[in-house]
């Protein structure tokens, strides 16, 4: 391990070895009298002020330095990834420039796009968000710029001697930085399952890049050789231009125009230049990620300044906000220009997490601009570099305004929900827990501020960790696998056996086969060839038969484990050497392919009508109808329905060609881009795509038509929103749709024959029915008060007087509880002493009481009442002084229930 820091480099140069004397790291140096590594907190910035570079340089000027360097040292210009990881099923967000090539490149199983190649990859890491505006280091979304290569046994690229010559000249001779001003320190990587040795390449007390050499798989003792030896390099675009600018603030030198917009919205000055100098350089020291840490800083840097702790938290935590809002604004254009839907799961609950944390620093600060407005200027900036995040404009601003209007809702309904939490924990005399307060971030949107603002209202003190938000996206930032369930028969059971040949996909359309049984067991046929399609791809498998001279077996399921296609039957009367016919169940297969294909169709029209940031989330596929779930980030409109159906038709009738090609993943992304994922992660090298000629094209299993116009037609039945953000789409193509449409017309058609119509006025009849029910409705509503009125009257006759109160105690029949509490109200009206004792008896006797405010005075509490005549009903009640409600069974016992209510009444008076 150790011979693979002793690079040429170091030998030609006369590079060092020392050991740091404050954290015991290794690292090498051409400065003899350096006796700490260079890396923070062992030293302090020492760029701030004197930039070590030859020249300033903006980020998109230090990017294409970097690409330009290394293209001319032989390697290739990949374009950047989206920052969601659609090729991964792993993690949702793509979290450095390796991530780009695994598992499939990482892994052997396909080459590289190019070798050795040179990226700058858009990576957005949340883990150190609440950082984010206090260290200066911290992104949540930075560039990291890196050059691959993918070293194998047949051929070698170059590996660690190459790499540090390569960064060194990159570093001295492109940027112009002392040699002796750079340090590289050992250190060992792991992460993704791999591992391998690094050196962290530190400038002025900042860590500017690491070079890993990737050569072993798994984590800790457990280590094997990876197939390939890779070079894995990481440099901070975002730290190399600080480096060059040598700014007080790295936000300063990276959102520049934002930030002073933002000071001009707020009306926010900027800090005196020597106090931010000092906080970046002790914050760079101090981990700020906790509240101690952060009061450390305010103090050390109150000592050097010689201003007060209050006075620098006035100065700074503004300042700060803004910097995270300045960096939210560009991590948020790229989520949504990339096509994230802000949702409560996966990488639409990261997006959602980042922009609602912005809205709520918005709010700290005072800062009343929309949050589109801002978004908007950052689109400006970022466009003319990024020109294909200026497509998505339209998209970007709109789900934002939404979003912003879904967290003001979110808001006004949870401060209420909140308060009424907080004053049932202070009557328990509890603290609201930390578990809790994530819930209510998760489930109602609310942030750690809100609640404790709200809480704080009832006397109710919460205490909100600083590193909340890291663990929100510690919590989401991973995928989390569906256990599948075991395969009912065991790869092991099927290791001699060779690979099934799948004439499913040379020829869908056909209806039979010959095949040799291979092997059968327990209740499953192998054969060497099958055109029955095992489940899978959201298609649900063939039935059908196999029949040879003697016998006839039912095919009632087909599964595939690994390359081996297993045929279900009931009794497994076939015998290994035996000729078979296959014969598929065609209707069923038929119906499969259309409501495959037209899933397809649908998907495509969908993302015309909608937007390209529509996504598959899911489809299902059966034989009456199938499903295609999407991500959208509002319900689907009507008329927006009617033209995915219209287009999708519309693709049918023009019977374009759907072809199936098998081709090698790298070529296919290239030709085709990410969208490729659209139906789930595909593994291997090669990867099979159905094209929906200049419609659709995704890498797809399953069986469909090869050309739109077989599908015949497709009918969307419903749609529902069945998680948030997550639309789901219902529908039926062929011949299942045309059973829908005839079901339609015979309903259509009773329904005439009620009405006494005719098909094509039923929607007139139906009005009419409809506006001669609601004026029959407005006159029993008339009746039905006038009705109340008699009552009210007549009750108003039989008050009477019991001890120091006026009574009146009656049935009202067929009363629901609402019309006796209303009865009981008007009753009551502003007679001070007057107690309402009324009930009603329909399936179960109910009781409502009322008193006035001298009633109450005199001793009558209703609560109390009600509850015990309620025991005489065989049931419960209860309520306040001055107003209780109660029920039970026993209805022939009302009028006991009424004589038990009037003695405790005149009870209540004597001992009043």
């Amino acid at each position: 391990m150790r011979d693979i820091y002793r690079v040429d480099l170091f030998r030609r140069e006369g590079f060092e070895s020392e050991k740091c004397i404050h954290c015991g790291r290794i690292f090498w140096t051409l400065d003899s009298e350096r006796k700490t590594c260079g890396d923070t907190p062992c030293d302090e910035y020492a760029f701030i002020g004197r930039p070590p570079t030859k020249r300033k340089y903006s980020l998109h000027q230090m990017e294409q330095s970097f690409l330009k360097f290394f293209e001319r040292h032989g390697h290739k210009i990949v374009n950047r990834y989206p920052v969601v990881a659609r090729w991964r099923d792993d993690i949702f967000l793509t979290i450095a420039s390796i991530a780009d090539f695994q598992p499939w490149v990482t892994s052997g199983q396909i080459p590289p796009p190019a070798n050795p190649l040179v990226i700058s990859q858009p990576s957005i890491r949340l883990k150190d968000i609440d950082n984010v505006g206090r260290s200066g280091k911290h992104f949540t979304l930075f560039f990291m710029g890196g050059h691959h290569a993918f070293n194998s046994r047949r051929k070698r690229i170059y590996w660690n001697d190459k790499t540090v010559a390569l960064c060194h000249e990159f570093l001295t001779r492109e940027l112009g930085i002392k040699p002796e001003e750079i340090t590289y320190i050992q250190d060992f990587w792991e992460g993704g399952g791999n591992a391998g040795e690094d050196f962290e390449v530190n400038i002025c007390g900042l860590e500017v890049a690491t070079l890993v050499f990737m050569q072993y798989a798994g984590v800790g003792g457990k280590r094997s050789p990876l197939l390939l030896k890779i070079v894995d390099t990481g440099y901070g675009i975002e730290r190399l231009v600080w480096l060059s600018q040598g700014t007080a603030s790295s936000y300063e030198a990276i959102f520049g125009p934002v930030v002073e917009h933002l000071r001009k919205l707020t009306g926010l000055r900027p800090p005196l230049t020597e106090v931010l100098r000092e906080n970046s350089k002790l914050a760079g020291i101090i981990d700020v990620g906790s509240g101690r840490d952060l009061k450390l800083l305010r103090s050390r840097v109150a000592t050097r300044t010689g201003l007060s702790v209050e006075e620098l938290d006035k100065i700074l935590t503004p300042l700060e906000t803004v910097y995270a809002i300045a960096d939210h604004l560009r991590c948020l254009v790229f989520m949504f220009g990339d096509g994230i839907t802000p949702s409560n799961v996966r990488e639409g609950y990261l997006a959602r997490s980042v922009l609602r944390r912005t809205l709520g620093l918005m709010r700290e600060i005072g800062l009343k601009a929309p949050l589109g407005e801002l978004m908007a200027f950052e689109l400006d900036q970022l466009t003319p570099q990024f020109p294909e995040l200026n497509e998505r404009r339209g998209y970007i601003l709109e789900v934002v305004d939404a979003e912003e209007r879904r967290y003001k809702d979110a808001i006004s309904r949870g401060r209420r929900m909140v308060e009424r939490m907080a004053e049932e924990l202070r009557a328990r005399r509890k603290t609201l827990s930390q578990k809790k307060l994530i819930e209510l971030y998760d489930t109602h949107g609310l942030t750690p501020e809100i609640v404790k603002e709200a809480t704080a209202k009832v006397g109710v003190q919460v205490e909100v960790p600083e590193d909340f938000y890291i663990k929100v996206a510690e919590s989401h930032s991973r995928a989390r696998h569906t256990p599948t369930s075991s395969p009912l028969v065991s790869k092991e059971k099927l290791r001699k056996l060779s690979s099934t040949k799948q004439l499913y996909y040379r020829d869908p359309y056909a209806r039979e086969f010959k095949a040799r049984v291979l092997r059968t067991f327990d209740e499953y046929v192998i054969l060497d060839q099958t055109a029955f399609y095992p489940e899978g791809g959201g298609q649900p498998s063939d039935v059908g038969s196999l029949e040879s001279r003697s016998t006839k077996v039912e095919v009632s399921d087909v599964i595939k484990v690994g390359d081996i296609v297993l045929h279900r039957v009931k009794h497994a009367l076939l015998k290994p050497g035996q000729r078979v016919v296959g014969k598929l169940d065609w209707e069923r297969r038929r119906a499969l392919m259309a409501h495959h294909t037209g899933t397809h169709i649908l998907l495509g029209a969908a993302r015309r009508v909608l937007g390209t940031h529509v996504w598959q989330q899911g489809a299902q596929k059966e034989v009456n109808q199938a499903r295609l779930d999407i991500s959208h980030f509002k319900r689907i409109g009507t008329e927006e329905l009617r033209e995915i159906e219209r287009l999708a038709n519309w693709i049918i009738t023009e019977n374009r060609g759907v072809k199936a090609t098998l081709m090698d993943r790298n070529r296919a992304e290239r030709q085709y881009g990410f969208d490729l994922y659209q139906g789930g992660i595909v593994p291997g090298k090669q990867v099979r795509i159905i094209d929906v000629e200049g419609w659709d094209t995704q890498a797809c299993a399953g069986t469909h038509c090869e050309h739109t116009g077989e599908v015949g037609f497709i009918k969307i039945i419903r749609t529902e929103r069945i998680q948030d953000g997550i639309e789901r789409i219902e529908f039926v193509a062929g011949m299942a749709a045309l059973k829908f449409v005839q079901t339609c017309e015979r309903q259509l058609g009773k329904a005439a024959e009620i009405l006494r119509t005719s098909p094509d006025r039923v929607a007139v009849a139906t009005q009419h029915l409809f506006d001669r029910w609601k004026a029959a409705e407005k006159e029993v509503e008339r009746l039905s008060k006038r009705m109340a009125e008699f009552r009210l009257s007549e009750l108003k006759s039989k008050v009477r007087l019991l001890g120091k109160v006026r009574v009146v105690c009656e049935e009202v029949e067929g009363a629901s509880v609402d019309e006796l509490i209303k009865i009981a109200s008007a009753l009551k009206g502003g007679d001070k002493k007057i107690v309402v004792i009324l009930g009603s008896r329909n399936a179960t006797a109910k009781l409502v009481a009322m008193a006035g405010e001298e009633a109450v005075g005199a001793g009558v509490d209703c609560g109390v009442m009600v509850s015990e005549a309620s025991r005489v009903l065989g049931g419960g009640g209860g309520g306040k002084s001055s107003m209780g409600q109660g029920a039970g069974p026993k209805t022939d016992f009302l009028i006991a229930a009424f004589k038990k209510a009037m003695e405790i009444c005149e009870k209540q008076q004597v001992h009043e």
